[in-house]
């Protein structure tokens, strides 16, 4: 469903795309007191506390049938303990605006993943030109000009933030249980949480032995809390908030806005400068992304 957006979408759509570039900052802030494993245990651990929370306040159940904690299991894995731990893993290596450059990948994968798993979200012309520009605009992020000083580590960075781009894709394959399951938009996100702390709380006390790491400074434990409640819970009640009253199409819009709000906060709070072949890059996924949202190209049909 795609309805038009009124001042009230178009405000939340701006907020969640401002959390959601802040979210690679805070990774990159966090990254200065925790190990990777540990940020996002916390930040989904938050998220699940602040989240059960809410559906105990508006009188949300949770999810109660095995059924359903396997869709919230999948969901757990593909769209938070995988994409999460590989993007602040990949922050290591490349700036948080050059992360979020990358991110913005995620629905040329996503339309990948449905033509591959799924019978009834094939390619169409407009979905095959936009994924070829998003894979073109990924090419050229990771193209010629990165194979100088630091090349290693660049390509390392970009290829683990593909990766929770793919993550993210398959998850969106994946929640097609959650909707059969019949789980109400909170509850899901709520039980995707639960399920996401529970498989990386072995990790982090296998490898980051968190009783042995050193006394984080306070911003670090600040950007932590920033993720869990701001960047995680808040940001899935806008997303949610926004595909309810705007639909799927409509909410994609938020992946163009997100890597401009990361960069700025790059920028200004980190000092980081990317190449032009970034910005190069993130203007040809963009492309991409208009072309698979395809509402420009009708409209241009329409005008003609």
């Amino acid at each position: 469903m795609t309805t038009p957006m009124n001042a009230r979408l178009w405000t939340l759509l701006l907020a969640l795309a401002v959390i959601w570039g802040g979210s690679f900052f805070f990774m990159a802030v966090a990254l200065r007191g925790f190990p990777p494993f540990t940020i996002v245990l916390a930040r989904v651990a938050l998220a699940a506390g602040a989240l059960a929370l809410a559906c105990r306040i508006l009188g949300l159940a949770l999810p109660a049938t095995r059924a359903a904690w396997l869709a919230c299991a999948g969901m757990g894995l593909l769209n938070n303990a995988i994409p999460f731990t590989l993007i602040v893993v990949g922050q290591q290596y490349i700036p948080s605006g050059l992360a979020a450059v990358v991110n913005a990948a995620t629905p040329v994968f996503a339309v990948l993943a449905a033509h591959g798993l799924t019978t009834d979200e094939k390619l169409t012309p407009n979905r095959l030109a936009g994924t070829l520009l998003g894979l073109l605009g990924v090419a050229i992020l990771a193209g010629p000009a990165a194979f100088g000083r630091g090349a290693a580590d660049e390509a390392l960075g970009i290829a683990l933030c593909l990766g929770a781009c793919l993550s993210y894709g398959l998850s969106g394959v994946w929640s097609r249980r959650v909707r059969r399951a019949g789980l109400a938009p909170l509850p899901a996100a709520t039980g995707q949480c639960i399920a996401s702390s529970l498989m990386m709380l072995p990790l982090v006390l296998a490898f980051d032995r968190p009783w042995a790491l050193p006394t984080p400074s306070l911003e670090a434990v600040a950007a932590l809390l920033a993720l869990g409640l701001l960047a995680t819970a808040l940001a899935y009640a806008l997303f949610y908030a926004i595909l309810a009253g705007a639909g799927a199409t409509n909410t994609m819009l938020v992946t163009l806005l997100v890597p401009v709000t990361a960069l700025l906060l790059g920028a200004l709070a980190l000092g980081e400068v990317l190449a032009p072949r970034h910005f190069g890059g993130m203007a040809v996924i963009g492309l991409g992304l208009l072309a698979i949202d395809g509402r420009i190209l009708r409209a241009a049909r329409a005008r003609l």
